[in-house]
């Protein structure tokens, strides 16, 4: 490398954001996803054997993905060649695969092409990927914050193996910032500032395990001080990075992982977890006619007969909400969700209903009975329809024993909670009844 060459790269090395300076030199220095990385673990292993595939990198941004896929070349020393797949097209994908089959092809080594943000990708520009990664002229590590069995086609996935990446701990963005703080040729060592624990541990809070947010904070932070006394506390902080984007996908992970969260919450009887996932979801922009519809269902579901009136709430919330919008809206929703995570519970009716359509879809149907076919018509007098029916409402209580299915059949047992178990009481008096009038049948007989 020649003068201008060395001048050249070391320009472009101070430009880089202390984020990008900082990146791990080897495995030793990466930092997080010990799950799949730590000595043992799968990928941990893929490496040591030197059988790279395919592989998915799937996981939030500043976890780690285009670090670590940068180290699996460096260590198993092989060709380097990196695409965005938001600025890519198929002529560069193209191009990306041909150099390495002629690299491969004149006894060079293999390459890893790392398409970042893989879910870009359309289903023609994945598909023209699977012949060389079959064949092994490339191994792929694609990075995606998407779902990648939402995202990927199918074929790319059976041929891939999919790491998720995790938010990096609080004891991990930790670690990556002292050592930024220590480091004199990549950090931040030089400036000689003095850094408070309560400014680390607000940029630790407020980063959601984003090593990229942090420490792109920190060197704002740090460079944005002048004077002698240089003192990097929660003012500073607080000052050098953005409110709180809250990581959220309209059609995506965190829409329905959020959305599932607030349902098995409000299920579970928990009305401050409930109450987080509903907050977090509005935060993020969440349509609110979509969370009222979510807690109408819950209602129904979740609640069904051992509190009816969670029901009437709930709709009476999504009525509300339409017309009163956001932000007054969060208020409402807020009394829905307390109300039906801490009312009693019974999913009885939605088994009721499953088992019925089961039967309906996969049994033989059921004829209905003679004495219940309608005789509103003329001329069922004559086929004998509605003979023999009674009416319910002459009997003791509006109650008669009779037969409205043909068969024996139960589906709906209410549960002993709430109103339900009120029904459930006035049900066995119905089947005592039955059984007192059936044995009295079989003494007159």
């Amino acid at each position: 490398m020649g003068l201008f060459d060395r001048q050249e790269s070391g320009n472009l090395e101070k430009a880089k954001p202390l984020a990008a300076r900082m990146r791990p030199q080897s495995l030793d220095e990466f930092v997080g996803q010990s799950h799949f990385l730590g000595e043992g673990k799968l990928l941990r292993r893929i490496l040591a054997a030197d059988r790279i595939g395919s592989l998915i990198f799937y996981g939030s941004p500043g976890t780690g993905k285009t670090s670590l896929a940068e180290l699996i070349a460096r260590q198993s020393n092989r060709r380097f060649e990196a695409l965005n797949a938001a600025s890519a097209g198929i002529k560069e994908v193209r191009a990306a695969l041909d150099r390495a089959r002629d690299e491969l092809a004149t006894g060079g080594k293999q390459t890893i092409l790392f398409i970042d943000e893989l879910h870009h990708f359309s289903k023609v520009q994945q598909d023209v990927l699977l012949p060389d990664v079959e064949s092994g002229v490339v191994a792929l590590i694609g990075a995606t914050t998407s779902n990648p069995f939402f995202s990927l086609v199918s074929a790319l996935i059976s041929r891939s193996q999919i790491f998720e990446f995790q938010p990096l701990t609080p004891e991990e963005i930790q670690t990556l910032m002292q050592r930024a703080l220590q480091d004199e040729k990549r950090g931040l060592a030089r400036y000689n500032v003095t850094v408070e624990s309560a400014a680390l541990d607000f940029l630790i809070e407020v980063c959601d395990g984003d090593a990229r947010r942090s420490l792109n904070a920190l060197e704002i932070g740090v460079l944005s001080l002048h004077g002698t006394d240089r003192i990097f506390d929660l003012e500073v902080a607080q000052e050098s990075i953005q409110k709180k984007a809250i990581q959220y996908d309209q059609d995506g992970d965190s829409h329905y992982d959020s959305a599932s969260a607030l349902i098995k919450s409000m299920r579970g009887s928990d009305p401050d977890a409930a109450l987080y996932w509903l907050a977090r979801m509005i935060e993020a922009g969440e349509d609110p006619r979509f969370l009222a519809r979510r807690i109408v269902i819950a209602a129904s579901e979740d609640v069904g007969n051992a509190d009816p009136t969670a029901l009437t709430l709930a709709m009476s919330v999504f009525n509300a909400v339409e017309k009163i919008g956001m932000p007054e809206g969060r208020i409402l929703l807020s009394q829905a969700v307390t109300y039906i995570a801490t009312a009693p519970k019974s999913n009885a009716s939605y088994v009721a209903i499953d088992e019925a359509l089961h039967d309906v879809r996969n049994k033989s149907l059921l004829p209905v009975p003679i004495h219940l076919k309608d005789s509103h018509y003329k001329g069922a007098s004559q086929l004998g329809h509605g003979e023999g029916y009674q009416y319910a409402h002459a009997g003791e209580e509006g109650w008669v024993d009779q037969d409205y299915l043909g068969v024996e059949k139960e589906y709906y047992r209410p549960v002993e909670r709430g109103y339900e178990a009120t029904i459930r009481k006035r049900l066995d008096v119905f089947k005592q009844r039955r059984k007192k009038t059936g044995t009295d049948e079989d003494t007159r007989s």
